[in-house]
């Protein structure tokens, strides 16, 4: 009991590190862009709550070491708060567009490493990848609230695609069953962010960052309605199953 303790406290540590990460980051941010209280107020609470969510995960997870991938999560995790501050800001003030693509496309290439690290160290673990999926989820909801300031609510399609899909399967239970591995669905999802990040940077006409994120939103639903057909037919496939195999497993009664 006293080791697992042990574990614990260190684990609660580095977790407390990242969210120490993110306040020096907008301590930095602020500095640098005079950012208001809308994007201070944002930051912290983005900092709290990170720290609060993933400490509660750590402690639930029994995990004997946080672990190189997931330190490099908590990095992006810093990142995204820095982002998500500079997008609260955005409404209010003018922050600089190239600091905010900056920590945005470095957050994207660290996307590609954490797991890379995880299946090198022999570290991967559900918590990680969970963690890692969730700091894209957030980053894209983000990306896409900047964005539709500029071409429209319509692209809040894109962040909240998968915040529906998770409400959606607390009503219907066979959504949450895994999914097989896709690499189409792993190529949309980077897709989701690069889209994003172009539209964001204001770089290209606005016809063409308008067809740059359909491009993305089509793709996002083409990949979220594949699953969705499959999870069905797989709920369909077991229920048909399953008087079969409870009548084999099961006793019969009296």
């Amino acid at each position: 009991m006293a080791l697992n303790n042990t574990y614990d406290a260190r684990l609660q540590q580095e977790t407390a590190v990242g969210a120490g990460a993110q306040v020096l980051l907008l301590a930095l941010l602020g500095r640098v862009t005079g950012m208001g209280p809308a994007g201070w107020l944002t930051g912290l609470v983005f900092a709290c709550a990170t720290w609060a969510v993933l400490s509660r995960a750590v402690h639930r997870s029994r995990l004997r070491s946080f672990g190189p991938a997931n330190r490099v999560t908590l990095g992006r995790a810093t990142l995204v708060g820095g982002v998500t501050a500079l997008v609260a800001d955005s409404f209010l003030n003018s922050p600089p567009v190239t600091l905010l693509v900056a920590l945005t496309a470095v957050a994207l290439v660290l996307d590609g490493v954490d797991g890379r690290v995880a299946r090198r160290t022999g570290t991967a673990s559900a918590l990680g990848a969970r963690f890692d999926m969730e700091v894209d989820a957030f980053l894209i909801l983000v990306l896409s609230v900047y964005v539709s300031t500029r071409l429209g609510p319509w692209v809040l399609l894109i962040g909240g695609m998968r915040y529906a899909f998770v409400a959606a399967a607390r009503l219907a239970p066979w959504l949450n069953a895994p999914l097989p591995p896709s690499f189409a669905r792993k190529t949309v999802a980077a897709l989701q962010g690069v889209c994003l990040l172009l539209a964001g940077a204001r770089l290209l006409p606005s016809a063409v960052d308008l067809a740059v994120v359909l491009l993305a939103l089509a793709s996002l639903v083409w990949s979220f309605g594949r699953d969705v057909l499959w999870l069905r037919r797989n709920a369909r496939t077991h229920a048909q199953e399953a008087p079969a195999e409870h009548h084999l497993l099961e006793p019969a009664a009296g």
